[in-house]
């Protein structure tokens, strides 16, 4: 897996079923849930998990619900942020829990798997917190999968 090409990364994660999930987590809530994928590199992972959360514009939802879920395949690494209006509801204990689930697809290389399952958990989660507003509620962020 060293050295995947965007080609090879989308074979790595089924996007529809990716952006599937998502749309259905995000139908019962007005949070927001990106995916993102990087090819190998060897620097550190959340630290370029925030400059794509960034990039991404994860920290312009209007209730800080936000969600983004970025994985690097190769290196069976990933990390999982949340913006500041999840966070202070759900807590670090959440996060870790949310991690547990997808290590443990990983460890199996069981990417797609794991996206989905992981989706659905914070997507309960964020329905708790920030339920859907009805048709009020928009998009307010792609739900297609950043390959990078």
């Amino acid at each position: 897996m060293v050295g995947m090409s965007r080609r090879s990364l989308r074979k790595c994660v089924d996007q529809a079923r990716v952006v599937a999930a998502i749309q259905e987590a995000e139908r019962v809530t007005s949070g927001e849930i990106r995916v993102s994928v990087a090819s190998f590199f060897w620097g550190d992972v959340e630290k370029t998990a925030r400059k794509a959360f960034r990039r991404l514009g994860m920290e312009n939802t209007a209730d800080g619900n936000g969600v983004l879920i970025f994985l690097v395949p190769s290196r069976k690494r990933f990390a999982i942020l949340g913006d500041t209006g999840i966070h202070e509801k759900v807590g670090q204990a959440f996060w870790h829990e949310a991690s547990e689930c997808l290590a443990s697809h990983f460890r199996k290389e069981a990417f797609t798997e794991g996206l989905v399952e992981v989706i659905r958990l914070v997507g309960d989660r964020l329905a708790t917190h920030f339920p859907s507003t009805g048709e009020a509620d928009r998009n307010e962020l792609s739900d297609e999968v950043d390959f990078q």
